[in-house]
């Protein structure tokens, strides 16, 4: 049988952002400035052979929760998820799921939490190919001494979810 995934485009407070779900859950969030990767390198990796509709309605808890998180209306996600990734990935996403909202971590934190404290720059490579943004919340990984490096969505974009995230969901909009 023919997977399904159904995709929309919507805008955002900091621009159009592109999302799809399969039956399994929310498995691809792209962020309006993108690293190169985005969708289509997506789905050459993971949509092979799979048949795409657009559909906002399959699509509408996902596009409200990531807009609310956006508005500073939320600071978790509560969507079921279908994470197409490598088990080395999965460790990675998991640490970065666990970072409390408002808090960072480091890339070599990450990596010593992962079990594999030599691995700074493979958690580098994990979160740049994070199909899942502020879902899963590779923002709040930083440099060390707490520099920017690194975002599919750009390092203006980072700067402004930590800054939102340090003020609170009651302050307002993160954008």
């Amino acid at each position: 049988m023919t997977e399904i995934i159904q995709t929309a485009d919507f805008e955002s407070a900091f621009g159009m952002i592109k999302v799809a779900t399969s039956d399994r859950g929310l498995a691809y969030v792209g962020l309006p400035l993108v690293n190169g990767r985005g969708f289509t390198s997506w789905l050459q990796r993971y949509g092979d052979g799979a048949h795409f509709e657009a559909n906002y309605s399959a699509n509408l808890v996902a596009i409200q929760q990531i807009n609310d998180f956006i508005e500073g209306k939320r600071d978790t996600f509560d969507v079921d998820l279908d994470l197409r990734a490598t088990d080395f990935q999965r460790q990675v996403y998991r640490v970065t799921q666990a970072i409390p909202f408002g808090e960072t971590m480091t890339y070599a934190e990450v990596a010593e939490a992962t079990g594999r404290p030599t691995a700074t720059r493979a958690v580098g490579a994990a979160l740049g190919a994070n199909p899942l943004p502020l879902v899963i919340p590779c923002h709040r990984v930083v440099g060390a001494r707490g520099k920017l490096q690194g975002y599919a969505g750009g390092l203006e974009v980072k700067a402004r979810l930590l800054a939102g995230e340090r003020l609170g969901p009651s302050s307002g909009r993160l954008f």
